[in-house]
């Protein structure tokens, strides 16, 4: 989010918001066409109505199996271009050329032949689908951060969108006039092209003007590579868990899913009922009423349902529109069953206003609503992943169209429709009747049920925002990404001579785990302390209860811990440790801030003068977020020797930091240097050859002082980082290694960290969160 002002609302350019429709436009009007186009399988080339069932459901579960990939994919790619446009330029000219080619089919081919044709291109243009409509949405997500701007987009999407379902309906007329076509074949066929070039043409358009900012340059993006094929699947499952621990996302998805699963359950029975009800199975009689009731509809969404859920929305908010907008559509579904009356279908015109706001009100607000969970996201995770959870709503959308499609033929085969018979059985119609109103009333009434206790309202949105911007405006002092890569540009020959640590990979799971808890228990050299207990940050105060619970934890196994602040009761972790045994490495908090680094400076003095601290650490990567000068930094580092100089001091900071830093490493009384395999993008399997290669470009300039780890460790969780993979057995196998290594060697080490640390997600996702050997509850995670 760029904008941090929560309280000037940000106005989207009206040809931003009709470009976004014009796409809309394109993403209803492929599937649209296609949902009329079917009917001619199975009347017109003579597929089995477990053909069309399988042809409907499995494109989409394809469908819905590779959404949530693309939604990866688009929210971490790095181009000129940015996330999205390049994505739906490609998506829409695989759409355009599988549609019109899908269809170019012809009976005298035979059944099967059709059948795998037909499948081939259908499996193409999902493909194209997904490719296009994820990015597609999560630009429309994107647009603004407003409450009701994000309504008002959406509401003028769905209205451009909308024409496509006014349209559509037509083509039943157009397909089966004899003045027109030969028959109904020969329609689609020649139909095909004229959906296929002008939809491939809209789906471009919000390509070419809603633009974005380039992302070459972000860092914080995962990799998509395909060596990393393995870590994206392990990012996906793992987003999928988080975006539905967020309870409001949950509902809209379950919440539409039912409605739309229900809805399109019995889309295809209007045609079935009135030309078989209504006109007795004559299509010539029943004439232009399948598309009235269709086109009727999509005009009843356009110019009344969608102007009207706005206003709701803006009134009485999202979800009491949403409430209202299902329970008209309710009563629109019991119209419709009693005024199907044969002889008088005029009347069923009575109903329509009243069904159509299922559908309308659903997708107004739904989009709506998912934006406003994004929010959400960032807030509990530190990400912007429209992509992701557009990928998911729509994945659940589709996953309702599929079962919905299954569903449809599952229910004439048993119902015995048979489209091969000029008229169907009393029996047959009543059942067509009776689930075209039962089945969406059920579903809704589910809808309903789920949203009731939705709570994201427009003040709780303002609340997260304001956050959000506050911790924005905080977050530069707190980063601590390194820099992927930095270690292979830095060898002479550009590679790692990497070598396996053969005994470790030969050891099951269950013997690593054994190795694990043997090196904890023994006792290691140090340990980075973590004060803050859940629903705390850095910045709020510390209470000495806290502190000594969590030493208390942690004593038994370490003989040194490592501080980062010596304000806002992280002063007092010195003295509690000292009574514990432990010894200190304290920390001053350095940043930009000069009057915060004179307490610091002031309070860490103080502490070394009353023999609670054992080396004293002025600053931890303030020079890697380019917040001060180095000579700042020298400044503050002599101060603190000359008022303490029986006491090492030196600073804290990624190994690359101090590789041109001379004046900066005679300051220092010794190195305390971080080393990250992980940052790095390294393989778990050859972390000691990354730990001893920065050990040795290190010494290289260490001027023959000693060199102390001061952070190393491996999360057990979160997102990768080219082939470096959190998960809990490597987050173990890291410490096993780095632990004999350090060992081995005679290299003190301060393993990072004690303690899962929640309020980190806003700077480094998950992955920042994981880092503990206990977890936020203070338990032993393995």
């Amino acid at each position: 989010m760029s904008n941090n002002n929560t309280n000037t609302k940000v106005m989207v350019p009206m040809y931003k918001k009709i470009a976004f429709g014009i796409g809309m436009l394109a993403n209803q009007m492929f599937p649209a066409a296609l949902g009329v186009f079917m009917v001619v399988l199975l009347a017109g080339f003579g597929f089995d109505p477990w053909m069309v069932g399988f042809l409907t459901f499995a494109p989409r579960l394809f469908d819905f199996i590779i959404d949530p990939i693309m939604g990866f994919i688009t929210d971490n790619t790095r181009s000129r271009w940015g996330r999205r446009r390049h994505y739906v330029f490609i998506g829409a000219l695989i759409m355009g050329i599988s549609f019109l080619l899908m269809w170019q089919i012809f009976k005298e081919n035979g059944v099967y032949f059709n059948f795998f044709y037909f499948l081939g291109f259908k499996l193409c243009l999902y493909l194209g689908l997904t490719i296009f409509s994820v990015p597609f949405v999560a630009m429309g997500y994107e647009m603004s951060e407003d409450f009701h701007e994000r309504t008002q987009i959406m509401a003028i999407a769905q209205w451009i969108g909308q024409w496509a379902w006014v349209i559509v309906p037509w083509f039943w007329i157009i397909m089966y006039d004899k003045e027109l076509f030969s028959n109904p074949e020969v329609a689609t066929r020649t139909l095909a092209f004229w959906v296929g070039i002008p939809c491939m043409i809209f789906a471009m358009v919000p390509a070419f003007f809603i633009t974005s900012k380039s992302t070459l340059d972000e860092t914080s993006y995962k990799s998509i590579s395909i060596r990393n094929i393995g870590g994206i699947f392990k990012n996906l499952i793992h987003e999928f868990k988080e975006a539905f621990k967020i309870a409001d996302f949950r509902k809209l998805c379950f919440a539409t899913f039912y409605t739309f699963n229900a809805f399109n359950t019995v889309a295809q029975f209007t045609f079935f009922i009135i030309v078989y009800y209504l006109f007795n199975g004559n299509q010539q009689a029943a004439g232009i009423w399948p598309a009235i009731f269709g086109s009727g509809g999509a005009l009843v969404t356009t110019f009344l349902v969608i102007p009207l859920v706005v206003k709701m929305a803006k009134k009485i908010g999202k979800k009491k529109a949403f409430l209202v907008s299902q329970s008209i559509s309710i009563f629109g579904y019991i119209l419709l069953y009693f005024l199907f009356i044969p002889g008088k279908p005029y009347l069923f015109l009575i109903a329509i206003p009243f069904f159509s706001f299922g559908i309308g009100g659903l997708f107004t607000t739904m989009m709506s609503m998912t934006a406003d969970v994004c929010d959400v996201d960032e807030l509990h995770y530190g990400q912007r992943r429209e992509g992701i959870f557009g990928a998911i709503y729509w994945w659940v959308v589709k996953l309702g169209f599929a079962v919905a499609g299954l569903l449809s033929y599952l229910i004439l085969d048993v119902i015995n429709f048979d489209g091969n018979l000029a008229t169907q059985t009393p029996e047959t119609l009543f059942w067509l009747r009776f689930c075209f109103s039962a089945i969406p009333i059920a579903g809704t009434l589910v809808a309903i049920f789920y949203m009731w206790n939705y709570g994201l309202t427009e003040d709780k949105l303002k609340e997260i925002q304001e956050e959000l911007a506050a911790r924005k405006g905080n977050s530069k002092t707190q980063s601590s990404a390194y820099l992927s890569g930095k270690l292979i540009s830095l060898l002479k020959n550009g590679s790692i001579n990497t070598s396996i640590d053969t005994e470790l990979n030969q050891k099951s799971n269950s013997e690593i785990k054994t190795l694990y808890s043997e090196i904890l228990n023994n006792g290691l050299h140090g340990l980075c302390f973590s004060p803050y207990v859940e629903n705390q940050k850095a910045g709020d105060i510390l209470s000495a209860d806290q502190i000594k619970r969590r030493l208390d934890i942690i004593a038994p196994h370490t003989n040194w811990i490592r501080t980062f602040s010596c304000t806002e009761g992280n002063e007092l972790i010195p003295e509690i440790a000292h009574q514990k045994g432990l010894k200190t490495v304290v920390g001053a908090w350095i940043s930009n801030d000069k009057a915060r680094n004179e307490k610091e400076i002031e309070a860490l003095i103080k502490l070394a003068k009353s023999g609670l601290v054992d080396i004293a650490a002025v600053g931890n990567e303030v020079l890697h977020r380019e917040e001060i000068s180095e000579q700042e930094l020298i400044g503050y580092i002599n101060r603190v020797k000359e008022a303490v100089p029986n006491i090492s001091v030196s600073y804290v900071d990624a190994y690359y930091q101090f590789l041109d830093k001379p004046n900066l490493i005679s300051s220092c009384d010794l190195l305390l240097v971080n080393f990250y395999p992980f940052w790095e993008g390294a393989n778990v399997d050859f972390t000691t050859s990354y730990l001893q290669n920065m050990m040795e470009v290190t010494k290289n300039v260490a001027q023959g002082k000693k060199i102390i780890i001061s952070e190393t460790g491996w999360p057990s969780k979160g997102e990768t980082v080219e082939e470096a993979i959190p998960s809990e057995i490597n987050a173990m196998k890291y410490f096993v290694s780095s632990q004999k290594w350090a060992k081995n060697n005679n290299i003190e080490l301060f393993h990072f960290s004690s303690f899962d640390e929640s309020w980190k997600a806003l700077q480094e996702g998950t992955v920042g969160t994981a880092w503990g050997i206990w977890d936020k509850n203070e338990k032993l995670k393995f």
